[in-house]
């Protein structure tokens, strides 16, 4: 599929995508007790870090932007929080908690950096 929309090209939106695919597989681990908790919230933080990509850069100004690149990276620490939790409750394994949370690090200072490249 050809990218029609600006944000499609941007590396942190599909960085950002494959990370929320990525949670959403791994809350699917997560105890049945869990799936309208903290399954559910990590899901929806993580889903939240594209979606408020995208949303900024659509005929949005610049501040504008800025802002929901603020959003979305509220939205990431809300997941590496929900994986704190996990780990805590024992859902995953430390090499899990781990790999997750250097994604987001990494991930985390790519949202930063363009942040601070937006006028």
């Amino acid at each position: 599929m050809d990218s029609k929309f600006k944000f499609e090209d941007l590396r942190i939106w599909q960085q950002a995508m494959t990370f929320g695919e990525e949670i959403t597989e791994l809350a699917f681990s997560f105890p049945k007790n869990e799936t309208y908790n903290l399954s559910s919230q990590i899901r929806r933080a993580a889903d939240s870090i594209a979606l408020n990509i995208s949303e900024g850069s659509i005929g949005q100004t610049n501040p504008e932007f800025k802002k929901f690149m603020g959003y979305a990276i509220r939205s990431l620490a809300e997941v590496v929080t929900c994986l704190h939790k996990a780990k805590r409750r024992k859902y995953l394994t430390e090499n899990e908690v781990n790999r997750f949370y250097d994604d987001a690090y990494k991930l985390m200072n790519m949202m930063n950096a363009f942040r601070n490249k937006i006028n």
